[in-house]
């Protein structure tokens, strides 16, 4: 059977519009206010009995969305679904009267209010019987009858609000997102840290390697930039005296999409003073400990053909043990050419000019980290790639940094925190002059952040979660736009 074409059906929906107006009955009213949800009377009455319903007469007042509707002449079924859940209504024309008339013009989408008495239909199902409804928003566009599978998914993340509604699995993430959230902050503040808020817009983009966003402040005549970290000030705050202190919110890197980039993404950061990178790894499994049992009430997390043991401890190894578990010579650790070559074998492509710990460091996103399916801290960085982390003593060239994988997906990135001025002064000018021979990734020089760790920071322990990444694993879900309720796309082609 051939479909009606959709501008068709808008307009029909407009005619039944203005059919409820014509005989006074507005289809965009605010009066009613629902008592009950359907999750609290399937809670409260789904488990009684039918003769227990029809002695009992027991009356509730929900709104919602129409998403099924059947129409038998004299009575109609609807099932309407509200934020937690989804019942069945009968409406019917001896009890409704002059109110039925409003039936005729109900289309699925619809969003109405319903007042009646529960009861078991022949088939057993828990259903309200309407004796009163009243019209709150008429749906002018109907809804898809299927809206999933792949040749839908740029739509699905483009018209959220529609994907809301006829995927609840959908809804259902988002809501585990925001107790994942709730859960980190609840552990944080238990361990005694400080939530604060610190600038979204920097007038000089530091505390990470990345491109930043620019914009601009037309009063103060000056450009600034989105901020891709905000490490840098809360470092500020452990120099203030603050000793525990977090921050969850957006940051912005102007850098490719993938499945796992969104330029607009999530994170939690937080610092401890008089701790090192040890005690953070410790914490660390801790922490994802107590928000995986709490929101999936297991250390076991399934992750499409992985089951993702959450359980203490984490393996631990050097970034330099791991490349050689994975077969890559030792060698070529030592020799940029040897290095260079071993890599162009290997298809992995190498940005122009790249030293030798940045060609290493390629060379792990593609051989070591897909790899890292379980719990996994790499330990003991280059300096290169660490500019703000505190050197080894017994190595200097490495700094005491970690990074956690879980199904080959960096999660986290921590250290034990640089607080030499002098040190970290000469590290930012090592930048600089990478600034100036075009690595726009290269952070420009914060004197004012050399200047405060001049008054003196003391010894610290820093990270940062990427709380998308999390929310991934622990709905087993497997693109980053999944997480997000409005993830960047182009604009529509008219």
């Amino acid at each position: 059977m051939q479909e009606t074409p959709l501008t068709e059906l808008i307009q029909q929906r407009t005619k039944k519009l203005e059919n409820l107006r014509s005989v006074g009955i507005e289809p965009y009213n605010g009066d009613f206010q629902p008592s009950d949800s359907t999750e609290e009377i399937i809670q409260k009455y789904g488990e009684l009995d039918k003769e227990h319903l029809e002695n009992t007469n027991i009356n509730v007042s929900i709104a919602g969305r129409v998403i099924l509707l059947r129409d038998f002449g004299k009575a109609s079924f609807a099932h309407i679904q509200d934020s937690r859940g989804r019942i069945q209504i009968y409406l019917r024309k001896d009890i409704l009267g002059e109110k039925f008339t409003l039936i005729k013009n109900l289309d699925i989408g619809d969003i109405i209010g319903v007042k009646g008495r529960l009861f078991r239909t022949r088939t057993n199902e828990l259903t309200v019987e309407v004796n009163d409804v009243v019209f709150l928003s008429k749906s002018l566009r109907p809804l898809p009858e299927k809206w999933h599978g792949l040749k839908d998914i740029e739509a699905r993340y483009r018209q959220r609000y529609v994907d809301l509604i006829v995927n609840p699995s959908v809804k259902e993430i988002f809501i585990k997102r925001q107790q994942i959230i709730k859960y980190m902050r609840e552990f944080l503040e238990n361990e005694g840290f400080l939530e604060v808020e610190t600038p979204m817009m920097h007038t000089i983009a530091g505390g990470a390697r990345a491109k930043p966003f620019k914009t601009y402040h037309e009063a103060l005549d000056m450009e600034l930039y989105l901020r891709i970290a905000p490490e840098l000030y809360l470092k500020r705050l452990l120099i203030g005296g603050f000793e525990k202190v977090f921050e969850i919110g957006k940051n912005f890197r102007n850098e490719g999409i993938s499945t796992k980039h969104n330029p607009e993404f999530t994170m939690i950061e937080f610092y401890v003073a008089y701790k090192n990178y040890h005690w953070l790894m410790d914490f660390t499994e801790k922490l994802f400990g107590y928000v995986a049992s709490k929101v999936c009430g297991s250390l076991q997390i399934e992750y499409g053909d992985y089951m993702i043991d959450l359980t203490p401890p984490y393996k631990r190894v050097s970034m330099y043990d791991a490349l050689k578990e994975k077969g890559v010579p030792e060698e070529i650790m030592k020799n940029h050419n040897l290095a260079s070559q071993w890599a162009k074998q290997k298809g992995i492509e190498i940005p122009k000019d790249s030293s030798l710990t940045k060609i290493l460091d390629e060379i792990f996103k593609e051989i070591v980290e897909p790899e890292l399916i379980q719990p996994t801290f790499i330990i003991d960085y280059p300096v290169e790639l660490s500019p703000l982390a505190k050197r080894k003593k017994d190595d200097p060239e490495l700094v005491e940094r970690f990074e956690l994988f879980i199904a080959g997906r960096e999660i986290a990135n921590a250290f034990s925190e640089l607080n030499d001025p002098i040190d970290q002064k000469e590290r930012f000018l090592r930048q600089l002059e990478e600034r100036l021979q075009g690595d726009e990734e290269a952070p420009e020089m914060d004197e004012d952040f050399v200047r405060a760790l001049e008054v003196g920071m003391p010894p610290a322990a820093g990270e940062g979660i990427g709380i998308d990444r999390l929310v991934m694993i622990l709905t087993n879900t497997h693109s980053i736009r999944d997480v997000i309720l409005f993830p960047l796309l182009r604009p529509e082609t008219k």
